[in-house]
Order: C-alpha cells, then structure tokens, then sequence
C-alpha cells in the first residue's frame, strides 16, 4: 500500500506553528495537489487535527470524495516556547539555541517543546494503522517536522540529523511511502515532489520568503 504525505498548505500567519486558517495562495496549493493525485485514486485522506491541515485535506479531497480521518497524533513538532513567536523574535531570544540546533549533535527538543523522537512515538501508532486498514493508497496531510522525522524513521537514520531531509519542503509537496507486507517496512519511494507548483513560482516558499 501506498501513502502520500503532504505538507499542508500555506497558512494565513507567519508566527511559529498558530492554529490559523490556509491563505488563499494555501487553498490553490491544496487545489492542485488534489487534482495531481486524482489519478492515484485515493481511497482515503487522514489529516492532524491543525486547521491548516484540515482545511488543505478538505480542498484537496474535493478531487478524491473519500472517508476524511482526522488525527491529533499526526500534528506539528511542538516548538514549546517559540510558538506564536516572529522568526525575528525567535533569532533574537533563542540565538543559542538555534546555534546549537544547527550544528545536529544530537536530537535536541525544542525549548518547552518536542524532539523527531516525540514525533515518531505518537505517529508511529496512526502509520501502523493506516498499513493495516485495507487501503492501498491513502493521503496524509501533516507536516514539515512529521514528513521529516517519519522519514527519518524509516530510514533507520540518526535522528539528530532529520532536519537533513530537504531544507524547506514546499507547501503541500508530496512524499511517498510504500508499506512492503511481506517485510512489514515502509520505503521511501519519492520526497517533496512539488511538480504541480513548479507552473505557478508564486506558490513556490522561494516566493513567501521574499514577500
């Protein structure tokens, strides 16, 4: 069985992980990421329980029609007490941090807040159970840090090194995971497919970083 993992859309709010609407650019991402998978028939979409992952689950499943699960379990890393922060505010007030977080010594958790490690213990459960549910291909809407580390995971990589795995992933980009029952393991077939945003460089992160 096959599952897509999509980034959510773009979210409406720049500040470290708010629960905040898509913005429009995030409804049309969510819009061509549906339409890319309609002929992967997709015979179910599970979302985390964030608003920017639900709404991109529902825009999308518009081209799918299909039974939409909604898991709290396949939310965001938790940045702890950078939430709700601006990127400057967090340069400013957890400099050493982030100095530390970039040399990938070890898998530090954020201030307050989780580690990939976290991640994997409560997301490993709802992977399990989508590989036995009798779907052959299913659509999960998550996140950057969920796409990552479950990555990561599967890999068998050191864990201290996830954030290796693509440097931004573009806004509803696909990664795919092939479950082999025989071996019972997931295999990463592709990651961060964005072929649908190419046509459109405004839809692109490059384009929100510079706005």
């Amino acid at each position: 069985m096959r599952l897509y993992l999509i980034r959510h859309g773009r979210q409406c709010s720049r500040l470290c992980n708010v629960d905040v609407d898509l913005s429009e650019e995030g409804c049309r991402q969510a819009a061509l990421v549906g339409e890319r998978l309609f002929p992967a028939k997709i015979q179910a979409v599970y979302s985390s329980n964030l608003l920017r992952a639900v709404e991109t689950a529902r825009a999308a499943n518009r081209y799918w029609n299909v039974e939409h699960f909604i898991r709290p379990e396949l939310r965001e890393i938790s940045f702890g007490a950078m939430e709700g922060l601006s990127d400057g505010e967090i340069a400013v007030k957890y400099k050493d941090f982030k100095a530390q977080l970039s040399r990938m010594e070890e898998d530090l958790p954020y201030p307050g807040g989780e580690c990939a490690a976290d991640v994997i213990r409560r997301a490993t459960p709802v992977f399990e159970e989508m590989a036995k549910s009798g779907y052959e291909r299913i659509a999960v809407v998550t996140h950057g840090g969920v796409i990552r580390s479950m990555a990561a995971h599967y890999l068998n990589m050191p864990l201290n090194k996830w954030r290796m795995l693509g440097k931004d992933l573009e806004n509803c980009s696909i990664t795919e995971l092939i479950w082999d029952e025989n071996r019972e393991a997931f295999f990463l077939e592709r990651f961060n497919d964005y072929g649908h945003l190419e046509p459109y460089p405004e839809l692109l992160r490059e384009a929100w970083a510079k706005a």
